[in-house]
């Protein structure tokens, strides 16, 4: 046996208590989902047809699918760029070391760690339209009391709200990381020439941060795109399925329409939608750090 042929048997030797967990519970799973998404299989009987293209044709035409695909992206817009925002927000204020600062961080950061199901349960009774915390805060300054999950709006302002506050902890310690990383004999070069605090954000701060920006940019996507205990918990992809994502419906058809087939096929749709996103924003990425 060749040294070559050695020094490969080796690597697959090392690599194989990695490779093959994500063979068997990611890679086969996803091969069979495809083939699934050609057939019109029930999830219960032994037997199925194979239809081809009819998953994907009829998802086309189908305005629940639309739908969902419409929510889908306003709830990935309206949570990963506030998210973003915030966390850089409170990354500027958090960077420097002061009396409670790590208090704050800590404070802040503990949504991310608390499982979703129970920071929904939490919010729901908040925002519960005869005894939550919200309307009776609104009651004090004379506004009338809403029904947060009866109005597709308001449902969706709702989950929106309760995604954004577990995520801003997280994204907040990325950037402080990236900033505490830019050299300060840069900041102190701009305050000698005259620089505003303002002129620093744009020209040095954003700048330099750009490639964890870009990176908290794709990942909270892909997070938004995969959401799906909050809406479970707290909307139930209702009302009138204004608050239904793509997840959502895939779990409607799936596991409550027994339809597997159209299920499938939903699901590549959103694997192919997050794959395209990240891709796009990792080449927008690249042009800016570097270009």
């Amino acid at each position: 046996m060749s040294n070559k042929v050695r020094h490969y048997l080796q690597l697959i030797l090392f690599l194989a208590p990695l490779l093959v967990p994500l063979l068997v519970f990611w890679v086969l799973p996803f091969i069979c989902s495809i083939f699934i998404s050609f057939t019109d299989w029930d999830y219960i009987s032994p037997t199925f047809d194979w239809v081809g293209l009819d998953n994907y044709r009829y998802m086309l035409d189908d305005s629940q699918f639309l739908q969902a695909l419409h929510n889908t992206v306003i709830f990935s817009a309206a949570v990963v760029i506030p998210t973003v925002a915030i966390g850089l927000g409170f990354a500027l204020i958090l960077q420097k070391r002061f009396a409670g600062s790590h208090f704050f961080r800590a404070v802040i950061f503990s949504p991310w760690i608390t499982p979703t199901v129970a920071v929904s349960i939490v919010w729901s009774w908040v925002f519960d339209s005869k005894h939550g915390l919200a309307n009776q805060l609104l009651h004090l300054i004379g506004v009338a009391p809403i029904s947060w999950f009866e109005h597709g709006s308001s449902a969706m302002f709702v989950v929106v709200l309760v995604t954004i506050w577990q995520a801003v902890g997280w994204t907040m310690l990325f950037f402080i990381s990236a900033l505490n990383k830019i050299p300060s004999s840069i900041f102190e070069a701009s305050q000698i020439d005259g620089c505003s605090p303002w002129t620093r954000f744009i020209k040095i701060t954003l700048p330099l941060v750009s490639p964890t920006t870009f990176f908290l940019l794709i990942v909270n996507m892909i997070n938004a795109v995969q959401a799906f205990d909050q809406f479970q918990i707290l909307t139930q992809g209702g009302p009138g399925g204004e608050t239904r994502t793509l997840l959502y419906w895939f779990y409607q058809l799936a596991f409550q329409q027994y339809d597997m087939g159209s299920a499938t096929a939903t699901s590549v749709i959103i694997f192919l939608i997050t794959a395209i996103l990240t891709i796009i924003n990792g080449w927008i990425g690249k042009r800016w750090v570097y270009y």
